[in-house]
Parts: structure tokens; sequence; C-alpha cells
């Protein structure tokens, strides 16, 4: 473990959401955040908010499906901040669409926003990790990663391979002390996606996301010889330190 406080980390789906709350809590933590979202004007709102605050945070507009875009958009983040200690890759898109209804563009963006894009990201900063022998990169996992779901044909895909690529990751970044993981919410998250895709039984035991965000700023701060390869329960991590905290 490590202090994050200066450190710098990328943070991808930042604007609403999850990614909001995680954003809070990284800077919260004296951490300066790169922030990458689609969404524009829901992203410039979050960096006057926390700005107004004193966060050192930089906003970047950038479509994720892109794979140009998106290595655009962290080697600006390199340029201005310099290596991160934490990429957090929290964005994903889910349309439930049958396989005999899918389309193959639709079926692409799902999966290059989960799984391209973490390869982009992490194959970007990559070398920057290894040759500072310092990082942790977490991708947002959920339990489309080890179970089908009708209805799921590129999301369900997208977040197995994203567990396959985290654990060869691991693999690799271990000599580095590059620490790889996936963090899943353990708990049904009150979020834009959620308000579209979760019926009334998934409902039960929903949790608002700034209760999760914990987790995953504990995440930025671990190395390689603290735990890597693993997937992490974020309600059970933040139920941890919110405890410790009282």
């Amino acid at each position: 473990m490590i202090a994050v406080d200066g450190k710098v980390a990328f943070l991808t789906g930042a604007a609403e959401g999850l990614g909001r709350e995680i954003a809070r809590e990284l800077v919260t933590a004296g951490m300066r955040v790169a922030l990458m979202d689609v969404q524009g004007g829901k992203l410039a709102a979050l960096t006057e908010e926390l700005r107004a605050a004193g966060a050192d945070v930089l906003p970047l507009v950038v479509d994720l499906a892109d794979p140009a875009a998106t290595r655009d958009a962290t080697e600006t983040a390199l340029a201005h901040y310099g290596p991160p200690r934490a990429l957090i890759h929290n964005a994903a898109v889910l349309k439930e669409v049958s396989m005999l209804d899918v389309t193959f563009e639709d079926w692409r963006r799902e999966v290059d926003i989960i799984l391209g894009a973490a390869y982009v990201l992490t194959k970007t900063v990559w070398p920057h990790l290894v040759a500072a022998r310092d990082g942790s990169i977490v991708f947002l996992s959920s339990g489309s990663a080890l179970s089908g779901f009708v209805k799921e044909t590129a999301y369900t895909p997208g977040k197995h391979a994203q567990e396959g690529l985290m654990k060869v990751l691991a693999l690799e970044g271990r000599e580095h002390n590059v620490a790889v993981n996936t963090m899943s919410t353990g708990r049904p998250i009150d979020t834009p996606m959620s308000d579209s895709h979760y019926t009334d039984e998934m409902r039960i035991g929903i949790v608002p996301p700034a209760r999760l965000a914990p987790a995953f700023a504990f995440l930025a701060g671990i190395d390689a010889d603290f735990a890597t390869g693993q997937r992490f329960n974020a309600f059970q991590v933040s139920s941890a330190i919110l405890a410790a905290r009282r």
C-alpha cells in the first residue's frame, strides 16, 4: 500500500453514476484525476464541481469505442500529468438485444468499450508503469463476467473477456510491481444504467454508488505484492473501509 495523496489516476466513465462517485472519492484522497467520458455536458459539470472544491482534474471527452480517440485521450492525460498511479476502467454500455435482433455494429460497440478500451488504455500506459515499477489497474467487473444473461449478447462476452485480460496482465505485471485486478460491485447499484435494466427483483438490496466508491480509491493505492490477478467485491471492500473510519 502507498499513500495516494498527490498521485495521478486515469478514470473512464467518470461523468455519472458509479464513475462520478469514484472521481469524488479519488480527489478526496488527494489524487489528481484525468476524467474520461463521452458525455461532455455532464463531464463539464463534474469538473466544475471538483475544481470548485480545490481538486486538480483534467476532463477529456472521448468515445471509448474509438481506439484512436481512446489512445489520443490517454496520451493527452500522460502529457498533462505523467504516468498514472492508477488506471480505473469503469466505463461500459449495456444494450439488451437478442441474437435475432442485434446488429454487428451494436455488438461491436459494446465490446469495444468494455474490452477494446481496456486494451488500448492499458497498452498506452503500460510501458510507463513498467518503467516506474509502480501502478494499479482496475477493470470494473460484473455478475455478467461469471454468468450468462438473456439478451446480453455483447455485454456478457465483453465482461468475461475482460476478466481474462486481467488475469493475463496480472501475470505479466507481477514482476514489474504492477497490480491488475477487477472489481465487481457486489450489490446492485442505483445508476442510470440500472434504471434501464434492473427488474424489481434485481432492485432488492440496491445501494447508492457512493457506497461502493471507497473500494476503488483503496485499490488505487495497492501494488502487486498486496494483490494482483484478483476479483474484488466493492461492497465488501467498502464496508470494511467505512467500518474502519467510524
